[in-house]
């Protein structure tokens, strides 16, 4: 805590500096610099997640904005969606209850942001409340700290807007029966502050035979404009999700292998319908105050506490006989609760020194999380195990069972702080310096409750202090034409990102650590039109592989390389004609062990995707989209691959009145059979077939 205190006195310090350097246009330091504050005034931010006010052009880094508009064109209702139209990602299974992704050869079930503050914990993120979801690709520990090996995604909600009224809503049905309602409210409250509501209930339902789920959230916020010069923003955020817990189909043996998924079984459900399930029920509170200075320096403190109560039970095939028609099961039962205390202040500067002009960063961040998570495992009857082989039937007859074998049993305090710098440096109207490191101090304590013993009481930790450095160099040939190269790092300790894997051999481990190298090219078409490429290598150190059909085998993976290619095409060809295109080349290997060569998991080395929408008139428009993924192996051990697709996408739009659309979205036009995403070896998702979602909104 007291680093966190120290950082914020440091930024109340060089803010009283600059407000009071800002009563004279010049100040003379000790060491006789002349900093001159210029007359601009700061200029918006783009990229939440970058803190600062930074074009787009100008950052030594590959990344995705997708807005509120794209998320409702083109129907997305989860985080999956999003990212299979997004260059150099993919999806993970994430055991049917969670979010999980693949960013560069990296999975990760923690790398969250909302609104540039940590959201790690194990859920799905809705999108009903989204002003624009951020993806960030490259290793990069000074603007968000551990984790983020090959990138991290931030949420940006939406917030009140003062001295605005207005209100939307939106119903949408498709054809397996799933449904959603959502509305948006805007509304004054005074001259000075606003409040805005958003919210939503959805009916959950899929092409999986007894699959199905409630969920539901309210989002109130409440600005209020204090003196001109600051203002404070409240938030609220309520979710509560319950659903069936799928985890796909099992794999089958190949002749000469690798093994595959088992084909033919689109809709069967490997599990049973009363026992998998998961709840979560999460309360999110914020407060964020934002002050100008003056016209080129600015600051802004958030405080964020978070509670979530998180169950998720399930059975799931653990294998798959074809010879003889048998199918083995496994499960268990997984509760977690976790608080989260976040505290973050940025003071961002736009300022002359000499010949240079800099864009400032200096920050400080502490964070107190805690953790509750236990893990029971399933006993069968029959075999007085916690697998048993039964034949295989549609439905599937699941023999008696119950969570009764307690295998896991922990508690976590995580308490972390943060002190971060970083200077953006005019040289010349065409080059441009990004330099910058953050400290971060990661203090984690397990206490392994089933451990605990005459001679052990249970107790491992483990502290880690870590300096993270960033540069890059920007060089602008023309303002809307610019190349780049960037090296970046960061960590994560060997707790893991969700902090339960902490034990008496893994708290002697270094953090893992990534080194992110990358060039690219940005161009802004006077069309409207926006052109990106990077070329890229993420060295990743030594980690450990947990075999998720059973938590006591973890191997160790000496380190994994992946070297890739992105390129991204975003805009309006036309007046009438809206385009976005993304491709990536990744080649994941593992580097060094038993395992050297193999490739990464879940990392197709070819993924593609368009999407074009084109205005007919001014009433009606039309859409085609399509996406590739290419072949992947579903774990180091590269035993099952799992096959390439193509899937075609359309949709219509129609205004009924300036205030009302009509929207139909067809996915999977060719009803291609496609296995979008895994978790293990044996639990591999199906794609949905042929599926319409038609859409109603209306503003008021």
């Amino acid at each position: 805590m007291r680093y966190a205190l120290l950082g914020l006195m440091a930024s109340t310090a060089l803010s009283g500096f600059v407000s009071a350097g800002a009563m004279a246009e010049t100040v003379n330091t000790e060491a006789d610099d002349v900093i001159t504050v210029t007359g601009r005034y700061l200029s918006l931010d783009q990229v939440n997640g970058l803190k600062t006010p930074t074009p787009i052009i100008d950052v030594p880094q590959s990344l995705s904005i997708v807005s509120a508009d794209q998320i409702e064109a083109q129907a997305f209702t989860n985080i999956g969606d999003i990212l299979r139209y997004t260059p150099g990602l993919s999806i993970s299974q994430g055991e049917g209850h969670r979010d999980a992704i693949n960013i560069r050869g990296n999975q990760t079930t923690a790398d969250f942001f909302l609104n540039g503050v940590r959201d790690d914990v194990q859920y799905y993120r809705p999108l009903y409340n989204l002003e624009q979801v951020e993806v960030l690709r490259g290793s990069n520990a000074l603007l968000f700290g551990r984790g983020g090996g090959g990138g991290v995604i931030n949420r940006v909600t939406k917030s009140a807007e003062i001295g605005e009224q207005f209100a939307g809503t939106r119903a949408s049905i498709d054809t397996f029966g799933a449904y959603q309602l959502s509305g948006d409210v805007n509304l004054p409250t005074g001259e000075t502050s606003a409040l805005r509501v958003n919210a939503f209930v959805e009916e959950l339902a899929s092409h999986r035979d007894q699959f199905d789920g409630t969920r539901y959230g309210f989002n109130p916020t409440f600005n209020l404009d204090l003196t001109g010069q600051t203002s404070l923003e409240l938030y609220y955020e309520y979710l509560n999700d319950d659903r069936i817990v799928d985890r796909g189909v099992p794999s089958v043996s190949v002749a000469g292998g690798p093994d595959a998924p088992l084909e033919g079984q689109r809709d069967t459900f490997f599990g049973d319908p009363d026992e998998n399930f998961t709840t979560l029920e999460a309360n999110i509170l914020r407060a964020r105050l934002d002050h100008s200075f003056n016209n080129a320096f600015r600051g802004n403190v958030t405080v964020q506490y978070a509670d979530y109560d998180k169950l998720y039970q399930n059975i799931y095939p653990a294998g798959y006989d074809a010879g003889t028609n048998q199918v083995t099961l496994d499960g268990y039962q997984d509760p977690t609760t976790r608080e989260n205390l976040i505290i973050q202040s940025n003071l961002i500067g736009e300022f002359a020194m000499g010949p240079f002009t800099h864009t400032l960063l200096v920050g400080a961040e502490y964070g107190d999380q805690s953790t509750t998570n236990s893990r029971n495992d399933t006993l069968f009857a029959a075999s007085n195990d916690d697998q048993i082989t039964v034949a295989f039937t549609n439905p599937l007859v699941v023999p008696n069972f119950g969570y009764d074998v307690l295998v896991r049993d922990r508690a976590s305090e995580v308490e972390f702080t943060s002190l971060y710098v970083q200077d953006q440096i005019d040289i010349t109207d065409t080059v441009k310096l990004v330099l910058g490191a953050r400290y971060d101090r990661f203090d984690v304590a397990v206490t392994d409750f089933l451990a605990i013993s005459g001679t052990d009481d249970g107790r491992r930790g483990r502290v880690d202090e870590e300096i993270s450095p960033r540069a890059g160099v920007i060089y602008k040939p023309a303002e809307n034409v610019s190349f780049y190269a960037s090296y970046s790092e960061t960590f994560l300790p060997s707790a893991g990102d969700q902090f339960l894997t902490l034990s008496t051999t893994t708290e002697d481990l270094q953090p893992q650590v990534f080194e992110n190298t990358e060039v690219g090219f940005k161009w802004d078409l006077e069309s409207g039109l926006s052109f990106t490429a990077a070329l890229f290598r993420l060295e990743r150190g030594q980690f450990t592989s947990v075999d998720p059909d059973d938590a006591s085998i973890v191997t160790t993976v000496a380190g994994s390389v992946t070297e890739g290619l992105e390129l991204q095409l975003s805009g309006e060809v036309t007046d009438a004609w809206t385009v976005i295109a993304g491709y990536s080349y990744l080649d994941g290997t593992v580097d060094g062990g038993s395992l050297d060569g193999n490739t990464t998991r879940q990392t197709p080395e070819h993924m593609a995707s368009i999407w074009n929408q084109y205005d007919v008139n001014e009433r009606l428009s039309m859409a085609l989209g399509v996406t590739h993924q290419g072949e992947y192996f579903v774990r180091e051990d590269n035993n099952v691959l799992v096959p390439d697709f193509t899937r075609v996408d359309v949709a219509a739009y129609y205004d009924l009145t300036d205030e009302t659309r009509l929207q139909l979205n067809i996915e999977n036009l060719f009803d291609t059979e496609y296995f979008p995403d895994a978790h293990s070896n044996d639990n591999i998702s199906t794609g949905k077939p042929l599926n319409a979602r038609v859409s109603v909104s209306h503003r008021f």
